[in-house]
């Protein structure tokens, strides 16, 4: 139930603190006056859409907030609690620009205007003065008439899984058109996959083989070499340890010479004997490890020769196979996965397509039973609006293709003079019949919602005298059950209200204000005189609206 509204800077308000109760409130003043912006400012809480005409003029912004106590609105707790909102509270708040840019926060957090006008579906519902209109449009038949069954819920499960069969129908399409193109590019990779696969090239493989090839190449010439340097170091004769030994030889017993020179000249020989002999060493090791292999050499040229003209095919160096067939492994897997994915999502679109028939079904049957309880509900209120000869029925035909909302199309049929066939609304109704119609299927609407606060604008468009009262009746009667305010222009249904507020328009230093108030008992004695009789309030006009309240007020305990 809506408990505060806060309005600043707000059209031609400049400041409004509205502190509002269950029951019927009734709203009123003069034409002009701005009955509207009450509930215009409490749209833009509900997130509809703002200008910078929402702003006063000569304002920055525009502030507006809505409190309501949502005790016993469930839906409403649940929805904050999945979005991990204070539940104990329910505040939205919008700020509009005077660019037209607006904010939103819901229990003092961000939100977006989305979530405005999704939370507003729980918490009010506006019966809006053109709702006779929109009985013009049969989808709106279908709608009332799922609210009437209470299957706004199912219907929008239903929906969901229209568009999710939908979704996956439509990938489904797309996978499978372009399914010969991939069937080609998975046997091209299997091909080429396979033929790495047989080629095998190991980690560091190709740096072996080049260097193993060259050493097998040159094997002949380095082992002649080898031994040809063993014999410079170690032949008989014309060797240079021959030769080093010859030398030292001579030099030792040389006599009166100065042995100290000799002496070092000597330890250096014998070091470069030593050394030489070390090398021979080595070269007779080097040159017996040397193997002339012509088999191995022709099968690691011949393994070589594979690696590059597989390379070559797939215009990549050598050293990039192994990356290369790693990335064609990955995608032949993702398309062999696609290829499962086909199935599965060949089983998933039958899964929804069976699920949306089962659910269409059982709404299908929901709509059927509601009809006659609905025609049957609406009839009754037609003949409290002085249309009892009327009669009302609610056709349900089957949809020749599947509908995201059924396989049913819902018509209103009426009957406005008796020995007449009922026929569509949208063709038979005059102007007045068709604003009392509405009102009723509006009131019976209202009955069944599961929203405490209704809000209806003007909706007694059209309706005068006694039929007014009946109206006023009515809605007293649902606000006896939750919280019902309604614009109106009619002091009978004004009358019938628990609470009364009054608008007016000012004009102050220039600027046209609004102001609001609750108005006490005098206050709604004037205001339904004035109602009554216009701006001149006569002793009987006011003893008419006296008359008036009391016997509504009245009637209404009885």
């Amino acid at each position: 139930m809506l408990t505060q509204l806060a309005v600043r800077d707000y059209a031609i308000v400049d400041s409004l603190d509205l502190e509002l109760a269950g029951g019927m409130t009734a709203i009123t003043g003069e034409t002009g006056a701005g009955k509207s912006i009450l509930l215009g400012a409490l749209g833009l809480c509900l997130g509809e859409r703002a200008d910078a005409g929402s702003v006063r003029h000569g304002c920055e912004r525009a502030d507006l907030s809505a409190r309501f106590d949502i005790a016993t609105l469930p839906a409403a707790h649940h929805w904050l609690a999945e979005r991990e909102l204070p539940v104990d509270d329910c505040l939205l708040r919008r700020v509009v620009m005077a660019n037209g840019r607006s904010k939103a926060w819901i229990n003092g957090q961000p939100a977006t205007v989305a979530d405005l006008k999704a939370l507003g579906e729980h918490l009010v519902e506006i019966h809006g003065q053109h709702a006779h209109q929109a009985l013009l449009r049969e989808e709106t038949h279908l709608r009332l008439l799922d609210d009437f069954a209470g299957q706004r819920t199912a219907v929008t499960e239903l929906t969901d899984t229209y568009r999710r069969w939908q979704s996956a129908r439509r990938r489904l399409k797309r996978l499978t058109e372009t399914g010969d193109e991939v069937q080609a590019r998975r046997q091209l990779l299997r091909y080429q996959v396979e033929e790495l696969d047989a080629l095998a090239l190991g980690e560091g493989e190709l740096a072996t083989l080049e260097h193993e090839q060259e050493q097998l190449a040159h094997a002949e010439e380095t082992l002649r070499e080898a031994q040809f340097a063993v014999e410079c170091c170690d032949s008989d004769e014309g060797g240079a340890l021959a030769l080093l030994n010859q030398a030292m030889h001579r030099l030792d017993p040389l006599p009166g010479s100065d042995r100290g020179t000799l002496a070092e000249v000597l330890a250096m020989l014998g070091d470069a004997r030593i050394q030489i002999e070390e090398a021979a060493r080595e070269l007779h090791r080097f040159a017996d490890a040397t193997e002339l292999d012509p088999e191995r050499l022709t099968w690691v040229e011949s393994r070589l020769g594979e690696v590059h003209r597989i390379a070559r095919k797939h215009h990549v160096m050598p050293e990039e196979l192994t990356a290369l067939h790693c990335q064609l492994q990955a995608e032949l897997e993702g398309l062999e996965g696609g290829e499962q994915d086909l199935e599965a999502l060949r089983g998933e679109v039958e899964a929804l397509r069976d699920a949306w028939r089962e659910q269409a079904r059982t709404v299908g049957e929901a709509r059927r039973q509601a009809a006659g309880r609905f025609g049957k509900a609406v009839q009754e209120q037609l003949s409290f609006l002085a249309m009892g000869k009327a009669r009302f029925e609610v056709e349900v035909e089957p949809r020749q293709t599947p509908q995201p909302d059924g396989m049913e199309a819902v018509r209103f049929l009426i009957s406005a003079n008796p020995g007449q066939p009922p026929r569509p609304l949208t063709k038979v109704a005059s102007g007045g019949e068709l604003s009392r119609i509405s009102l009723a299927i509006q009131v019976v609407a209202a009955r069944h919602s599961t929203i405490p606060s209704l809000v209806f604008d003007e909706v007694d468009v059209g309706i005068s005298g006694a039929t007014a009262e009946i109206v006023g009746q009515l809605l007293r009667r649902l606000g006896e059950n939750g919280q019902v305010m309604t614009v109106t222009h009619l002091p009978q249904v004004a009358a019938q209200a628990h609470h009364h507020l009054h608008i007016e328009k000012l004009a102050k230093r220039n600027t046209t204000l609004t102001r609001m108030a609750l108005l006490d008992e005098a206050g709604r004695v004037s205001e339904l005189a004035r109602m009554l009789g216009g701006v001149s309030l006569s002793d009987r006009t006011l003893a008419h609206a006296r008359e008036m309240l009391d016997a509504s007020q009245q009637g209404a305990s009885h």
